[in-house]
């Protein structure tokens, strides 16, 4: 292997395991931002190793064998501190005597493993600002611009927002556990929260190559599902179950061979997966039982049974998602809401009304880098015959994407519309 390829090797297994990795170091030191900052010490391990070593057979068990070292090796530095640090050693010891199948322990109870991380992040000793992007960038594996992208703000402000909240759960001692009762409602939102935005990284990936991150689709459909049994009487927990069950169950269709974007009304709709279609769907409606039919998670999980009701993309009824997303836009103020819904009004109305709302949110400072904005612009003035300005505006999303995927797929339109001018 080259080294660029051990690289990219290196990287791709450290994006699967991390948050693994993360999950037993907590458990065994009852400390996430050391178990975090260990789980770093095996990364460098690994890219100092594996250029002169070679890849081991199983990298990712040669990483939590090297975490766990790293682990026992700190404890033992302090153990003459304190008897829990001398304890906790010897526990560690013996559960690695008597478990040494490594990718067991990778595997072990993972989905709760993460869920109790989380909820531990979570914690209402940490601002409601800061528990989400600490949970996703400690726990979760997502980069700081991945994070801000989700926010949309600036890089500097999650980085801040991260390190207070590490120095504050450092120094707090929490309890490693998931919790229950009141306690558990108090934490509730902010969970959901977290879920709901791995989920969306791994839908639509905000850079790199690749479109889809279906790993982070599939951790958070599992932690969705561990919550619903936690929480069988949350209804906005069966709302993001129900969303993310049907906005998955497009996932075979959504590329094509190549990998590159395919959009919502050009899939094959015989490739989605109508079990999965059914399992939200009945998510859904055990939301609205419970009374939670116009519930954040709940209202978007309904635009996504409208498109997964339709048979054909001619058969969608736009004019009630255009709905769906104005009752949405009244429980939360948000200039992503009000784009989508200028994308449903433009497919109920025409073109012109979608770019009437478009033109009120167009100097949101939000949207200023938000390559979706240009895009659907873009789309509104083909449709309107305005070639020249719609290849304009592809041009824009295409610079300002940081999805190689989407950036390729943008500047593809901007040619086409170029072509048609000759």
């Amino acid at each position: 292997m080259t080294a660029a390829e051990i690289d990219r090797v290196i990287r791709a297994t450290w994006r699967v395991v991390q948050p693994r990795l993360i999950a037993t170091l907590s458990r065994m030191l009852r400390d996430v931002p050391l178990a975090e900052e260990l789980t770093q010490d095996a990364l460098v391990a690994a890219l100092e190793a594996w250029p002169v070593i070679g890849v081991p057979d199983n990298p990712g068990a040669w990483l939590m064998v090297t975490a766990r070292r790293r682990a026992l090796d700190h404890l033992r530095r302090g153990r003459m501190l304190t008897n829990k640090h001398d304890m906790l050693a010897r526990d560690m010891l013996q559960e690695q005597e008597i478990v040494p199948d490594f990718d067991a322990a990778l595997d072990d109870d993972i989905g709760d493993e993460l869920l109790r991380l989380i909820f531990t992040a979570c914690h209402p000793i940490l601002s409601r600002e800061a528990r989400a992007a600490l949970a996703l960038r400690m726990i979760c594996g997502l980069t700081t611009s991945e994070i801000a992208r989700a926010y949309l703000v600036p890089e500097a402000t999650i980085s801040q927002r991260i390190v207070r909240a590490k120095r504050t759960l450092s120094g707090s001692g929490l309890a490693y556990e998931t919790p229950s009762g009141e306690a558990l409602s108090e934490r509730l939102a902010s969970v959901l929260q977290v879920i709901y935005l791995i989920f969306n990284e791994g839908y639509l990936a905000a850079r790199g190559e690749e479109w889809l991150r279906p790993q982070l689709c599939n951790e958070a459909l599992r932690m969705g599902r561990v919550l619903a049994g936690l929480a069988p009487d949350e209804p906005e927990v069966h709302g993001l179950v129900a969303l993310m069950d049907l906005d998955a169950s497009r996932t075979h269709a959504r590329t094509d061979a190549n990998g590159d974007p395919i959009l919502l009304m050009d899939q094959d709709r015989a490739l989605w997966d109508w079990l999965q279609i059914r399992r939200g769907l009945r998510s859904l409606e055990r939301a609205s039982e419970l009374g939670g039919a116009g519930g954040f998670y709940a209202l978007q999980a309904a635009i996504a049974a409208c498109h997964a009701r339709a048979e054909t993309a001619a058969a969608t009824n736009w004019q009630r998602i255009a709905q769906l997303y104005a009752e949405l836009a009244l429980l939360v103020r948000s200039p992503i809401i009000e784009l989508n819904r200028a994308v449903a009004v433009g497919m109920a109305e025409g073109p012109q009304a979608g770019l009437d709302v478009l033109d009120t949110i167009a100097g949101a400072p939000a949207l200023a880098a938000y390559h979706h904005l240009p895009a659907v612009r873009g789309d509104f003035l083909e449709r309107l015959g305005r070639l020249a300005e719609a290849r304009q505006a592809f041009e824009a999303a295409a610079h300002l994407a940081t999805n190689g995927r989407e950036r390729s797929m943008m500047e593809r339109r901007a040619a086409a519309l170029h072509s048609e001018r000759r």
